[in-house]
């Protein structure tokens, strides 16, 4: 077990233990079914396959991630119009939580108990997921590629059907931190981060290249509080030259847009799930977002360059499945989650059952579609170790060729080793 992952296991101990309190009433309503999941396939008939999920189509979040669920939900209409996966269609409940922790735990119930999903996928949020995490694992409810960067979803002894999707926060914040060396070695590196598990752990992988102390200012935002002149003014009073972002997309141009306001101008470098460059042109708008984001900085770990076939692929799914909504890299991340899944259930085989799905994914033999393999296996639920550098360049977002992966506690440049598209993009499609 790598150390940052047995350090974030105690700075989550009072998350889990306030989680476990509001669950507290559910767990004694609704316990673990007692049935052997083998015998067990709720959510399946001949037909179909019914999953569900949690996301925010309104709050706080939702103007920067409403439109991944809308983005799986077109890949798989394209997947069911072409025969679905073994003969069965998947049908997709969204729920929308509001990136509130209490509506999560409603709208995930509903979901098990009176939906009888087969699993949950890609439940969006740290916050809000973790507030179900007991629930589910406590009830055997695969839940599935969980849409946050939390090394929380990775604990495969105590929470056995959960997964992560995303790089993990530790891995983007050394990543981040470790280009800011390579590439500006005497630069003034600075953070500003959500506060909570995002902006901790984000922190804590800078440290595993800067050293502890190493980020000379570091600044934390709520995301209840849409002003962050003053964690921008003090970045700008401490000289920080390069400002690390642990922020969601919203917040990311918030932070560039302010900075602007107090003419200051200094390097971005944002996690991927604040770096999407369509989506922040949509916050800042397109005539001032190619000045304030020329050289932005970001990490990623899938297949969205322009001149892609997976690319290619989800623009032509967009274009007839989703109303021709903006392609963007939520886009791109929404289809990617849809064909892990696909994948999933295909290696799950003709008659699926919640722990054959759990076992399939853990055999290791997922590949997806990213750029680094996929991580999955008996004694890890991590999806991705490494991401590459993508910087944005007269209004064009793509990867610059360099590659990090977190090994252990070191950083290592690696080469990436991008998935091709074959079948389609339908896993088992001949």
């Amino acid at each position: 077990m790598s150390q940052h992952t047995a350090t974030h296991r105690r700075t989550v101990a009072a998350t889990a233990a306030a989680a476990a309190a509001l669950l507290a009433f559910t767990a004694c309503s609704t316990p673990s079914t007692g049935t052997d999941p083998a015998e067990a396939a709720p959510g399946v008939t001949d037909d179909t396959v019914t999953i569900g999920t949690h996301q925010p189509l309104t709050g706080p979040a939702a103007a920067g991630y409403s439109s991944i669920s809308a983005a799986t939900q077109a890949y798989f209409d394209y997947v069911n119009e072409n025969g679905g996966i073994n003969g069965r269609a998947i049908e997709y409940l969204v729920k929308d939580d509001g990136y509130n922790p209490a509506t999560t735990q409603t709208v995930v119930r509903e979901l098990v108990q009176e939906d009888e999903v087969f699993a949950i996928l890609n439940g969006l949020g740290t916050p809000t997921h973790t507030s179900v995490l007991d629930y589910l694992n406590q009830n055997e409810v695969p839940d599935l590629f969980v849409a946050s960067g939390s090394t929380s979803w990775n604990q495969p002894d105590k929470y056995p059907f959960t997964f992560a999707f995303n790089a993990d926060y530790v891995v983007e914040g050394a990543a981040l931190a470790q280009y800011a060396v390579d590439e500006s070695p005497d630069a003034v590196v600075c953070l500003l981060g959500q506060d909570d598990d995002f902006g901790d752990e984000v922190v804590e992988g800078a440290e595993l290249v800067l050293g502890e102390g190493g980020l000379a200012e570091v600044q934390r935002y709520s995301v209840s509080n849409q002003d962050v002149t003053a964690q921008i003014g003090a970045m700008q009073a401490a000289g920080c030259e390069v400002n690390l972002l642990a922020t969601v997309n919203g917040f990311t141009a918030l932070a560039v847009g302010t900075a602007a306001k107090l003419g200051y101008f200094p390097k971005w470098f944002s996690s991927s799930s604040g770096g999407d460059y369509p989506t922040l042109v949509g916050f800042l708008g397109e005539d001032l977002a190619p000045k304030l984001l020329q050289g932005f900085t970001s990490t990623n770990y899938l297949p969205f360059s322009p001149d892609g076939e997976w690319t290619a692929l989800f623009r032509q799914i967009n274009d007839e499945y989703n109303d021709g909504a903006p392609f963007d890299g939520n886009t791109v991340y929404g289809m990617s989650v849809g064909y892990l899944f696909a994948e999933a259930l295909a290696a799950a085989g003709d008659d699926p059952t919640r722990q054959g799905l759990v076992d399939a994914i853990s055999s290791g033999d997922l590949v997806g579609n990213g750029i680094l393999p996929l991580s999955f296996g008996s004694d890890s639920h991590a999806a991705y170790l490494g991401v590459g550098i993508t910087t944005v360049d007269q209004g064009v977002q793509d990867f610059v060729g360099t590659t990090y992966a977190l090994e252990g506690d070191e950083v290592a440049t690696v080469e990436a080793e991008p998935v091709p598209l074959e079948g389609e993009g339908i896993p088992g499609a001949e």
